[in-house]
């Protein structure tokens, strides 16, 4: 499993072209579905605009975009450019304007949607998502504390703990300190305590 780069969380941005604006909105999405979603939801909330252009791109390798009556070439292409370069996946950017009765040109439109969305981006952030592991071992009671702490000193989080005769412990690492911990652990239980793997995963970073 590879890094990727995702917005931190949603973004706002306004930008403001010879009496027009333009309201950019950036929100993180994982699916077609739900990004339809929110776009409906701000052509609702912005149905007196004269233009909500927009464009998404999934990890899963669907994009899309829409000038939404703007010249061709114009809006949704220069959003999704903003995207492209930056490397930024699952995520949706819907960019609002509100004409103000002096035409831009082709040119003044793919410059303003072109910083509306990348205001957006920078309002929102970016968060790398890194591949973890979820697993689960079972220790004596004996061996819980110490377990906690060879976790922790992988940087991974104990996310369940059952008890009963013996303790089953649910957490996730980062992908690349398996080997390390499973050699920890077993240097730690004399053999006995062998991670089993749930899921892989992705964390952010």
């Amino acid at each position: 499993m590879e890094d990727y780069l995702v917005p931190r969380g949603v973004g706002r941005a306004e930008y403001i072209e010879k009496k027009s604006r333009f309201l950019g909105g950036v929100y993180p999405v994982t699916s077609e579905q739900e990004a339809k979603e929110i776009l409906e939801r701000v052509r609702k909330q912005h149905y007196d605009a004269r233009h909500n252009c927009w464009c998404y791109i999934l990890k899963s390798g669907q994009k899309r975009y829409s000038d939404d009556a703007e010249p061709q070439g114009t809006a949704g292409q220069p959003m999704l450019n903003v995207f492209e370069r930056e490397g930024v996946v699952d995520v949706l950017c819907v960019v609002t304007r509100y004409f103000g009765g002096i035409l831009l040109g082709a040119g003044g439109l793919c410059r303003a949607y072109t910083k509306a969305a990348k205001d957006a981006l920078d309002a929102a952030g970016i968060s790398k998502m890194q591949p973890w592991l979820r697993q689960q071992i079972t220790v004596p009671y004996a061996l819980f504390e110490r377990a906690k702490l060879l976790i922790a000193a992988q940087e991974g989080t104990v996310e369940d703990a059952q008890y009963g005769a013996d303790i089953l412990m649910t957490y996730r690492i980062p992908e690349g300190a398996d080997e390390r911990l499973r050699t920890a652990l077993r240097e730690a239980s004399s053999g006995s305590v062998v991670p089993s793997l749930l899921e892989e995963i992705f964390c952010a970073g």
